[in-house]
Order: structure tokens, then sequence, then C-alpha cells
């Protein structure tokens, strides 16, 4: 990252860290699922699978923001 241009350098962050994000919550979701089931840690997968979904939203909407200012940048759209 450069100071040069600090407002892509903290939407690369925000891509990065929610990318991170992400990964853990899919761990998370696969942990679970490798695992026998009560019906307790049935709902435990599904609500880890939910929020693996909310984090894969998150990411999309991150690399969106972070494209979008690249755009802006080189191409001045």
């Amino acid at each position: 990252m450069s100071s040069e241009h600090p407002e892509l350098d903290e939407l690369q962050a925000a891509y990065k860290n929610a990318v991170e994000a992400w990964i853990s919550s899919i761990r998370k979701e696969e942990a679970l699922a490798s695992v026998n089931h009560t019906v307790a840690e049935v709902d435990e997968w599904e609500k880890a699978h939910f929020e693996e979904d909310e984090m894969r939203s998150t990411v999309k909407a991150a690399k969106e923001n972070y494209e979008d200012a690249l755009r802006a940048k080189f191409f001045g759209f």
C-alpha cells in the first residue's frame, strides 16, 4: 500500500479484511458439517451457513467499492 492514495488503501484493506472474515465463516461452517449432528448442532450448522452467506455479500460489496475506486482512478469513471 502507498500513502499516495489513502482512499484506495482503505478500500483495499476493507476488502482484504472482509475476505479474511468470509474465509473464517467458511471454515466454521465446514467444521460444523464435519461431525455427527444432533438437532442443536444442525441448528448451529444452519446458522453458520447464513453467516457465511452474509459474509459473502459483504465481500462482494467491498470488492465492488474497491473496483469502482480503481476505475475512477485509472479511467476517470
